[in-house]
């Protein structure tokens, strides 16, 4: 196997996971690890404005998950069972005494630390939905830190696979549970993202 077809399989694996194994815990010091990669993202005009906030105590998750809304399209789902969230989070935030535009600094950086996170067995759900004012109430983050993502991290509990959609412009690319209960997510085939 190349390394092209090993990284492949690498982004192919980083799937948005929403029910973990709540008893594997996951420690600072391994998030500590994971922000570390960002240090090796291209960042723009170099500014690197962005820090994040360590959760991975079960009283700080317990705090925070109140705060976040789970699957968009799920209208039916509060989020995974008590015995199936997140053992750990990383709130990424912006640092407003440095800009409020940190271009597209966010995205690179999550797509670095959820590749990292995956060759450790871990997986993560990239919440843009949440309460800000109570995610910064709640982990006591300074208010020059601006709440962008809540990154919800785990050792999977569910399985997700990518299907193909039919390759219509059309096509419904809503993820669904199947019969298995297994998390399935829709992709549009090479053919139709090249104009």
């Amino acid at each position: 196997m190349t390394k092209y077809d090993e990284f492949r399989e690498l982004l192919k694996s980083n799937r948005s996971y929403r029910r973990f194994d709540g008893n594997h815990a996951i420690s600072n010091e391994t998030l500590c690890t994971l922000v570390e990669l960002v240090r090796y993202c291209s960042s723009g005009r170099n500014l690197q404005p962005l820090r994040y906030r360590l959760v991975s105590s079960r009283e700080e998750c317990e705090a925070l998950f109140p705060a976040l809304k789970w699957a968009g399209y799920f209208t039916w789902w509060d989020g995974p069972a008590e015995t199936e969230r997140p053992t750990a989070y990383l709130i990424q935030c912006i640092d407003s005494e440095l800009t409020t535009n940190c271009l597209c600094d966010d995205g690179l950086q999550l797509e670095a630390i959820t590749l990292g996170a995956a060759t450790l067995g871990i997986h993560g759900c990239i919440i843009k939905a949440f309460n800000a004012a109570k995610v910064t109430e709640a982990l006591a983050i300074p208010e020059r830190y601006k709440p962008l993502y809540v990154l919800a991290l785990g050792y999977p509990a569910e399985t997700v696979e990518i299907v193909d959609t039919d390759g219509t412009t059309d096509a419904d690319i809503k993820y669904y549970r199947d019969s298995s209960d297994h998390h399935i997510v829709p992709k549009r085939p090479t053919e139709e993202l090249i104009l």
